[in-house]
């Protein structure tokens, strides 16, 4: 009975958030109960209401990942429910970078948990041979440069933003060490050459440039040598916030980008690319 009243008393709560028009939307989510509290049930409540307050699809998008600010960080706790990697498909009680970035995006194309799920599997897997996606650790999309160079959800947009001579490029075999063997056992590897955003291109001019939300990029020149670019990835919204699950803080942030990019130690990146968001992909 405790429980089916606390549940009835978060609809009221929802419902009547949805229904003030004079309710700014900063205030909207920020009265809405934290996205990691709540049951896949819950959750089938709440989708639909972003799909009303936010029609749409970018600031839908930007305010479902403010709304996550908070949520407590674990690294790779994202799986396909059975071995390997037994880990959900899809969740949102915990989040790494990846997992921030992927989960939204699946998030605000559905109106319940089930259809969320399958928004996922479409994001996070690669199709097979007869052109269907499966939930498997081979097909995952595990590589995030690999992802935002082939992946029609979330789509590299780098090259749209600066001459190529003003960029930086690396040519790498991904998922192969220098030492010639795989990186993680996938029987897999990609050779290709990506370019990326330099430190010193990176400025509030490049920032102004960009939509209301995208997804960033870290290159971390120090992982080449084992087949990897990325370092961490996350959302720039407005220009100028940094959205992403960090590690450090134990939890998702909200951050001023340039601040968190270039801190008084010096950039700890060797560059960015930047991703779009799709709405159908």
């Amino acid at each position: 009975m405790r429980v089916l009243k606390t549940f009835s008393l978060l609809c009221l709560t929802v419902f009547a958030f949805s229904c003030k028009g004079n309710v700014s939307d900063k205030d909207w989510i920020a009265h809405l109960p934290k996205p990691w509290t709540l049951s896949q049930e819950q959750m089938d409540e709440i989708l639909p209401l972003f799909q009303e307050r936010f029609p749409e699809f970018q600031s839908r998008l930007k305010y479902f990942a403010l709304w996550r600010v908070g949520t407590p960080y674990e690294i790779f706790k994202l799986g396909e429910e059975v071995e390997p990697d037994p880990d959900p498909i899809i969740r949102y009680d915990l989040s790494d970078c990846t997992g921030h970035n992927l989960t939204s995006l699946a998030a605000v194309r559905s109106s319940s948990w089930a259809e969320a799920k399958d928004n996922m599997i479409n994001i996070h897997y690669k199709a097979d041979s007869s052109g269907v996606k499966q939930p498997t650790y081979a097909s995952r999309w595990h590589y995030t440069l690999d992802r935002i160079t082939a992946n029609p959800n979330t789509v590299d947009i780098t090259q749209t933003l600066l001459p190529r001579d003003q960029l930086d490029s690396v040519k790498i075999t991904l998922n192969k060490k220098d030492t010639g063997e795989e990186f993680l056992e996938l029987n897999w590897d990609r050779e290709m050459v990506a370019y990326y955003i330099p430190n010193d291109q990176i400025t509030q001019s490049l920032l102004d440039k960009l939509p209301q939300i995208v997804g960033v990029a870290f290159v971390k020149p120090a992982y080449f040598k084992m087949g990897i670019v990325m370092g961490h990835e996350g959302m720039i919204i407005d220009g100028k916030y940094l959205v992403h699950a960090s590690q450090s803080a134990g939890k998702t942030v909200k951050l001023d980008f340039l601040k968190y990019y270039f801190p008084k130690k010096g950039a700890f990146f060797g560059g960015i690319m930047i991703f779009e968001f799709k709405e159908n992909g």
